[in-house]
């Protein structure tokens, strides 16, 4: 038996041993109870966007501090949660939520370099740290990191644990989560992800910043790379998908392409009504808002606004580089990289450092490292900047940013960011349901929404309307207007004298109302006007939505002289689309919450079944066939391209160009395209709302109507289709047939021979005025 002098010291020394042991026990017993309760995980409620959806279910647009995309973990792609596993922690499935190799190892190199630099963290302590605790890098925050990883692992299995990381984890660019990252990195939902794809994003936790493909798609690269490589390692992936995904082109979204419909403008009108609405719980609650928006129709308007605006710029020739970057203080990738941050792109308009410059090649240098070389056509639209005889500031040279964008045929060619802006809007003329909003030309320039809040002139898109208030007043199609000179004094104007023309300064005499809307003579408006007085007019108008103050009563008001917003003129026109009844405009088809409950719908009144009728159907039926006529052999004879009998419409050009419209229809659906400057100043001389505005409506009407069979507008009862001769008189055999209102059937009358001193009588109806 040993004696009791040594023994003391072994026990000793066991104490001695034991005492980090057991003041670590203590210390866990202590600390383990005073650990968060778990019930933020087991009833997890995150932080979900609003969400904008089309029509169709497409997605147009989300808002919040943390984009997020919450899914189930059975379904992730297996590929996803491999490339995870891989980049994060590859035997999550066997440990008990902690590595201790990977936490002793991360202690010394700590312990040994002074302070704490290296982790070690499992998925399963990554999400005990999301969700309880600070990223501090300290001995006292790691511990508790270890206690919580344990309470996690024995409260929650693996898959829920996973599916928390897989939700919670932040990615870069506001997204919280790997279904949210996949549409904002890639556009496309998570399933559809490639073995590249998964790869560039479980890259991501290890730091969004660093690895983020849109702003560091090189780092992102190396990243990716990595985690390919364990993932061959563990033989999650084969050879040939090993090489392949190393091989594939990794292209991130930026801005406005993450969504693939550009709504930029009808997104954000929906963020402030559901903020109207539920003010900050709008951005947390996952609320899904199902627009009227269609996604064909949203596309068309999108790229019939582009299409038309860059048309218009290019006729008007190129201005110069829109910056300069001295390329003698560098010109590595970094330093042009770092230059080209100042110019956002403006979708497919990429902003570019001019490297070499001639007048047969340019070189330019593209965020991201792309070298770009363009030559032959595509230096047709800026062929004189290149050449030594302009202006410095205009000059293309080595150092000029300039933008740089791919043609339809794929080519590289210079371009500019224009200054001109443009919309289009349209509707369902019987629901008043937007199909498509464009509310400008970029909204990351401007969110300046020109359908709602741009008040503008509509010069002689305007003009139906005052031609419908004189239907009110007895004319007809038939009744002779004299286009001839007119002079105003400023008592008669309101302002100042005046002495209007026609847009081609000429002057026609005598004519039928039907051909003096056709071919949009001004002093036939003014001298309709002045018979059924401004006055008249000004409260005729507010049946179709216009707000009386808007068009003061004076005769100016016939050239379109008051102020309108697009989405007003969809209205009035709307009114002719339907046979005469008033419609609102709506884009909230319903809202949702988070769990798919309907919260609101929206029932719009519809015309002909409870709608309000604000014109006769006769009046409507009339103004529709003299807007046919209008494209078929007026100022809008373009649209007949589109091989069609049953469009209608009127064009629009204010004074000295300032502003174009074209304001059109069919049965099934009414478009209205503006251009114009923000700043008001000409579009220029041979600029008019057939030339500037009417190819947006085109372009975009071709592509909606493509498969819409042709309608056919039924003529109203009441009405009579009669013969009528030159001087707008009945005549069994004259050449031409109009509709009058059977009250307001002209007597039968021949075409009286014409004398060499006759003159036109000044009378109203069916005589001149």
């Amino acid at each position: 038996m040993p004696s009791r002098r040594l023994l003391l010291p072994v026990l000793v020394t066991l104490a001695l041993l034991m005492l980090p042991a057991i003041l670590l026990g203590l210390a866990v017993m202590l600390a383990y109870p005073t650990l968060p309760s778990l019930e933020v995980l087991t009833d997890y409620r995150p932080k979900i966007p609003l969400r904008v959806y089309s029509a169709e279910g497409a997605l147009l647009g989300e808002f919040g501090e943390e984009r997020r995309a919450v899914v189930k973990i059975s379904e992730v792609p297996t590929v996803m949660k491999q490339a995870i596993l891989a980049a994060e922690d590859d035997r999550f499935y066997q440990h008990g939520g902690v590595d201790y190799m990977g936490v002793l190892r991360a202690a010394i190199s700590n312990f040994t370099s002074g302070g704490a630099k290296q982790g070690a963290s499992t998925i399963t302590m990554q999400v005990a740290r999301n969700f309880f605790l600070s990223k501090e890098k300290t001995l006292t925050r790691k511990f508790n990191e270890v206690l919580l990883a344990f309470k996690i692992e024995h409260n929650l299995s693996k898959d829920e644990i996973l599916q928390l990381y897989f939700n919670q984890i932040y990615l870069g660019q506001r997204a919280y989560g790997f279904a949210a990252a996949a549409q904002i990195y890639f556009g496309k939902p998570l399933s559809q992800v490639t073995v590249a794809e998964a790869a560039m994003l479980a890259g991501l936790p290890k730091a969004p910043s660093s690895y983020n493909p849109v702003v560091n798609p090189k780092r992102a690269k190396l990243r990716q790379l990595y985690v390919l490589r364990r993932m061959h390692e563990l033989n999650f992936i084969n050879d040939e998908q090993f090489q392949l995904a190393q091989q594939q082109p990794i292209v991130a979204k930026r801005g406005s392409q993450e969504f693939g419909v550009k709504s930029d403008y009808i997104a954000e009108m929906v963020r402030q009504a559901i903020y109207d609405r539920y003010q900050d719980d709008a951005y947390t609650q996952g609320f899904k808002v199902y627009t009227t928006i269609r996604q064909q129709d949203q596309l068309a308007a999108y790229q019939a606004v582009r299409k038309g605006v860059l048309d218009y710029d290019r006729r008007h020739g190129y201005r110069g580089p829109e910056g300069f970057v001295d390329l003698r203080n560098g010109s590595g990738e970094e330093q042009l990289d770092e230059a080209l941050q100042e110019f956002s792109d403006s979708d497919d308009l990429i902003p570019a450092v001019v490297l070499a410059a001639s007048p047969k090649l340019v070189r330019a240098y593209g965020k991201g490292g792309e070298i770009t070389e363009v030559s032959g056509e595509g230096l047709r639209f800026a062929q004189r900047a290149l050449s030594d005889k302009v202006a410095l500031n205009q000059r293309i040279n080595p150092g000029s940013i300039i933008r740089l964008q791919k043609d339809e045929k794929g080519i590289w060619q210079i371009s500019q960011l224009p200054q001109v802006e443009a919309a289009f809007v349209s509707g369902d003329p019987r629901s008043g349901a937007i199909y498509s909003l464009v509310g400008g030309f970029d909204f990351n320039r401007t969110q300046f929404n020109h359908i709602t809040q741009a008040w503008r002139q509509p010069g002689s898109s305007f003009k139906p309307f005052i031609y419908s208030a004189a239907l009110e007043k007895g004319f007809t199609p038939a009744t002779i207007i004299n286009d001839a000179p007119l002079t105003f004094d400023a008592e008669q104007t309101g302002s100042e004298p005046w002495q209007p023309k026609n847009y081609d300064g000429t002057y026609d005499g005598p004519m039928r109302m039907r051909k003096a809307l056709t071919k949009s003579k001004n002093l036939v408006s003014i001298r309709i006007l002045q018979s059924i007085t401004p006055q008249y007019a000004q409260d005729y108008i507010t049946k179709f939505g216009f707000e009386a103050d808007k068009h003061p009563p004076y005769l100016t008001m016939a050239l379109g002289a008051g102020s309108v917003t697009p989405m007003q003129m969809l209205t009035g026109y709307s009114v002719f689309a339907n046979g005469g009844f008033r419609v609102t405009p709506y884009f909230i088809q319903r809202i949702e919450d988070a769990r798919g409950n309907v919260l609101s719908t929206t029932t719009p009144v519809i015309a002909g079944e409870g709608a309000e009728q604000v014109i006769d159907v006769r009046n409507a039926y009339t103004m529709v066939s003299m807007m046919q006529d209008v494209v078929r052999h007026g100022t809008a004879i373009r649209a007949m391209q589109l091989g069609r009998d049953d469009l209608a419409g009127k064009t629009g050009t204010t004074s000295e160009s300032v502003d174009a419209w074209f304001c059109g229809f069919q049965p099934t659906v009414v478009g209205i395209s503006w251009i114009g400057f923000d700043q008001p100043r000409s579009l220029g001389d041979k600029e008019t709302g057939g030339g500037a505005a009417l190819p947006m409506w085109i372009d975009y009407m071709g592509k909606v109507l493509k498969d819409v069979p042709q309608a056919t507008y039924a003529m109203p009862e009441n009405m009579v289709a009669a013969r009528i001769n030159e001087a707008g008189h009945r005549d069994e055999n004259g050449p031409l047939v109009e509709y009058f209102y059977q009250e307001n059937v002209p007597a039968e009358q021949p075409l009286p021979p014409p004398t060499e001193d006759s003159k036109p009588a000044e009378t109203v109806k069916d005589q001149l005025l």
